[in-house]
C-alpha cells in the first residue's frame, strides 16, 4: 500500500439520496478522508470491488440491489468480511437495528442523524482499522 494511500483513508458512500451523499462527502472530506460515492447496492459492489475502500457507509433502502444484499455479499466474501460497515438508514425499528447488528454492520445509525456523530463513527472504525482489529487471519 502506498505511503500516500495511507494518508488519505477512502470513505465508500452508498446512498440513493444525492443530498444525503453530498451532506456525508462533505462533512467527511472536511477530515481529510477521500469519499467515493455509489447511488444502488450493485453500483457499490462494482466500486468496492474496483477501488477497495477502507470502510463503507451504507443505506439499506435502494434500487436494482438493497442495503441488506449488499451487507450479505460483503460479509459473505473472502475479501470484505471484514470490511467495517456503517448502516446509515431511515429504518430505525427494533427489528431493523436487530437485523443490522445480527448481520455485521459494525454501526448502526438512524436518519435523520448528527454529521458530527457519523463523522465520529469513521474515524474510529478506522483507528480500529488501523490497531488491527479487522486484520486478516
Amino acid at each position: 500500500m502506498s505511503e500516500e494511500r495511507r494518508k488519505k483513508r477512502r470513505v465508500l458512500v452508498v446512498d440513493d439520496d444525492f443530498a444525503v451523499v453530498e451532506l456525508v462527502k462533505a462533512n467527511l472530506e472536511a477530515v481529510g478522508l477521500e469519499v467515493i460515492t455509489a447511488y444502488d447496492g450493485l453500483q457499490a459492489l462494482d466500486v468496492i470491488s474496483q477501488l477497495k475502500p477502507d470502510i463503507v457507509i451504507l443505506d439499506v433502502r435502494m434500487p436494482r440491489l438493497d442495503g441488506w444484499d449488499v451487507l450479505w455479499e460483503l460479509r459473505n466474501s473472502q475479501e470484505t468480511h471484514n470490511l467495517p460497515i456503517i448502516m446509515l438508514t431511515v429504518q430505525s425499528d427494533g427489528e431493523s437495528i436487530t437485523r443490522g447488528w445480527s448481520n455485521g454492520v459494525d454501526c448502526y445509525l438512524p436518519k435523520p442523524f448528527d454529521p458530527a456523530e457519523l463523522v465520529a463513527m469513521t474515524k474510529r472504525l478506522l483507528e480500529l482499522e488501523n490497531e488491527g482489529v479487522w486484520s486478516e487471519d
